[in-house]
């Protein structure tokens, strides 16, 4: 079977070039792994995927990716003998945002499809595959290093037998506790910005106006705007609960919902398309404006609390639960958690960028005055931190980095043993590459047998 499947004459009519259009070049197969064969159009397509990605590769492209291809098939075949599956609905979420990504960058539906000379139906088929297996081949590993975990005495033992030079430099890293408190918002700044929606409401359902181009010129969601105020497949529960409620109740594509508050702003709503529990919206978001004499009122606000813990009169902690306004940090002692890491500690790049410019020259346990900045909800606070510790650039110690170390060291044993896995399936798998893509030097040697 597997002899006859390597002389199959598996002609296609086209393959993918330039912009991926199409030309009359025949397709072929050029690598058989176990009972999956490659075509050289899966290479050339990735090929141009990557390049319109701007993704590089350290050497020939036409010997890594059929490599790269070819491990994928070995994951995919072990998931399958292990029944591993995905949920359809994550697939489908991932795949939307990664079409939303290529129409921001092209700049359109139509731009892309001629770009890469498939609709949009086709694409979204294509695309569908792709992640389903990059998710299935995550999960597959996953599986197989999820047993590994380091005890103490694995993290010294790894630690003392790394030389000097492969000891990793750990960034500086800083611990804030922050107050802020969000200024009120007149009540006339509210009544014009919803009378400004009502307007834009107006002129879209009496066809004056297109809700796209009143998106593009005048939303305050800056990514979505740039789309047309589209936003990606969602289900109920991606979306904040006021927004969703109104939207998945919308029937009408040509009508505009009621002005709806959220923690964002005020949006008014229209549908594109419903598929399944996932809904496609467009938006316009509109963000009330806080007074100069308020802000001012929170600026002198916050440097009374600031001189009260300064003076011993009140600490920090008790300030962030008298003052703060921060419902991310107000139950955590004002302490700030990096949603990157998991960890209270940052780098100064993954900052706020108010917030790292004010407390670069700062010392521990010392208090800022009071700033303004953005919070993560896109609204203009005012803020005080203080720092809680301060560590300078050095490298990795078992005192002050036994997390990062720990988690270096498994992160490496889950790389050796997935290396090991596949020079193990290499050996039980049928392979055969043609003659004319075999001259390379690969990743993994195993494959010409």
């Amino acid at each position: 079977m597997k002899e006859k499947t390597v002389l199959l004459a598996l002609c296609l009519t086209a393959w993918w070039m330039g912009g991926f259009a199409q030309s009359n070049i025949i397709d072929e197969v050029i690598w058989i792994v176990g009972d999956e064969a490659i075509f050289r159009s899966e290479v050339e397509e990735q090929r141009l995927r990557a390049q319109y990605e701007g993704v590089s590769f350290e050497g020939d492209p036409y010997c890594i990716i059929p490599e790269q291809i070819a491990i994928q098939k070995l994951f995919l075949h072990q998931a399958e003998l292990d029944s591993i599956e995905v949920s359809e609905g994550q697939v489908m979420n991932q795949v939307e945002m990664q079409l939303n990504y290529y129409i921001a960058q092209i700049g359109s539906k139509e731009k892309m499809e001629e770009y890469f000379g498939k609709n949009t139906v086709e694409l979204r088929e294509e695309l569908r595959d792709v992640v389903r297996n990059q998710m299935i081949i995550q999960q597959m590993q996953q599986t197989l290093i999820g047993d590994i975990k380091a005890t103490p005495a694995d993290v010294r033992r790894f630690y003392n037998e790394l030389s000097a030079d492969s000891i990793p430099t750990v960034p500086a890293q800083v611990e804030l506790q922050i107050i802020s408190v969000e200024p009120p918002v007149p009540q006339e700044e509210i009544n014009r910005v919803k009378e400004r929606l009502r307007e834009f409401s107006d002129r879209i359902n009496s066809g004056e106006a297109d809700f796209s181009v009143l998106a593009r010129l005048y939303s305050e969601d800056t990514e979505s705007a740039k789309r047309g105020g589209e936003l990606d497949f969602m289900g109920r529960g991606q979306l904040v609960p006021e927004y969703a409620a109104v939207a998945f109740n919308l029937q009408d594509p040509k009508k505009v919902s009621r002005i709806v508050e959220t923690e964002f702003g005020f949006h008014i709503i229209q549908l594109m398309e419903k598929r399944g529990d996932r809904i496609k919206t467009r938006h316009i978001l509109l963000k009330p404006r806080v007074s100069l004499d308020d802000e001012m009122k929170a600026v002198h606000s916050l440097d009374s609390v600031a001189n009260l813990i300064r003076t011993g009169k009140m600490t920090f902690e008790q300030a962030v639960v008298y003052y703060s306004q921060d419902k991310n940090t107000a139950l955590n002692a004002g302490l700030m958690l990096n949603e990157r890491s998991g960890t209270s500690k940052f780098e100064y790049q993954d900052l706020p960028a108010e917030v790292a410019k004010v407390v670069y020259g700062m010392n521990v346990g010392e208090i800022s005055e009071p700033f303004t900045m953005i919070n993560s909800n896109n609204k203009e606070v005012v803020a005080i931190v203080k720092v809680k510790s301060k560590v300078d650039t050095h490298k990795a110690n078992l005192t002050d980095d036994y997390q990062m170390l720990k988690s270096y060291y498994e992160s490496k044993r889950g790389d050796d043993f997935i290396k090991n896995w596949i020079t193990k399936k290499q050996k039980e798998t049928y392979i055969n590459i043609d003659p004319a893509w075999s001259n390379c030097e690969f990743r993994y040697p195993g494959w010409i047998k």
